[in-house]
Parts: C-alpha cells; structure tokens; sequence
C-alpha cells in the first residue's frame, strides 16, 4: 500500500474558512476518504498562518515508505528551522 502525507480540508465551505489537517492516508484514497493518522494542521486564516505538525510522528511514517506532498513539505521544514 502505497502512503502519502498530505492536507485534508475542514471547515466552513459558506464562509470559505478553510483549515487543514495534515494527515497520512493511502495514496489512492480521495482527499476527504478516512485517514491512518492525523499528524498536524495548518489555519491560514489566522494571521501569521498558524501550522503545527508532530515532527515524531510524521519521520516515522517517511521511515516505512510514505511520501509529503509539496505543501506538506514545505510546511515540514519550516517546523524543522524553527526548533
């Protein structure tokens, strides 16, 4: 089964108040279907855009074979600078 790291949208459609989970999920699932794990969000409403991923979490899953999607990527190694 092939594995990614990508974002999964949550909020209010009406008022286009998006947030986002980061959550691992099997690589021909849709981007709504359930998810192995939830591993961060992200809420770019807020500003500064306000993102948080379990650093621990998300190495483990990379060690067994999953792969980031771009975003996720990027939001990753800004959280790795930080700490």
């Amino acid at each position: 089964m092939e594995v990614k790291i990508r974002m999964q949208r949550t909020g209010a459609p009406a008022q286009k108040n998006y947030n986002w989970r980061i959550v691992v999920i099997s690589k021909c699932k849709a981007r709504d279907s359930r998810v192995l794990e939830i591993v961060g969000h992200y809420d770019p409403s807020k500003k500064p855009a306000v993102y948080k991923i379990d650093t621990s979490k998300v190495e483990k899953w990379i060690k067994n074979g999953a792969q980031m999607s771009d975003t996720v990527r990027t939001l990753y190694n800004k959280t790795k600078r930080t700490k």
